[in-house]
């Protein structure tokens, strides 16, 4: 089950060692910790659903999750992985399902807050699209 968990990444430090926040100013990891909440979720969790509107993306700070499209697996992300951006960033349905495959620390985003962390953070708005692109070819 998911809980808030108020203690984890109050350090904006503790995101240095992400990709996505690489090269960031401590003044820019600071904000992405007050635009996210981080979560502490248990295996077998479905982050996100093939089909359903997207709400929240995650970027994973320990653990790791299956990806499946159609039911059949294709891969798994871990610490550093960003999941359901996509569907953030196209308003469409999500494309894939992604379930915990251990006890994971994720930071999550809801729209308002992803949208101005790619509004306030060139950087991260330029390795989302990378992402986005990367999945798409």
């Amino acid at each position: 089950m998911s809980s808030e968990n108020d203690d984890h990444a109050r350090d904006p430090d503790q995101l240095a060692n992400v990709a996505l926040f690489d090269g960031m100013t401590r003044g820019e990891r600071s904000r992405v910790v007050q635009l996210s909440d981080q979560i502490d979720i248990s295996s077998g969790t479905v982050l996100v659903d093939q089909g359903d509107p997207g709400t929240f993306c995650f970027v994973i700070l320990e653990g790791s999750a299956g990806v499946y499209v159609n039911g059949e697996y294709v891969s798994t992300s871990g610490p550093g992985t960003t999941v359901g951006e996509m569907a953030l960033h196209d308003h469409h349905p999500r494309t894939a399902t992604v379930i915990a495959n251990t006890e994971m620390v994720l930071l999550r985003f809801d729209i308002p807050a992803f949208r101005a962390l790619l509004a306030e953070m060139p950087k991260a708005s330029e390795r989302i699209n990378a992402i986005l692109a990367s999945r798409l070819r």
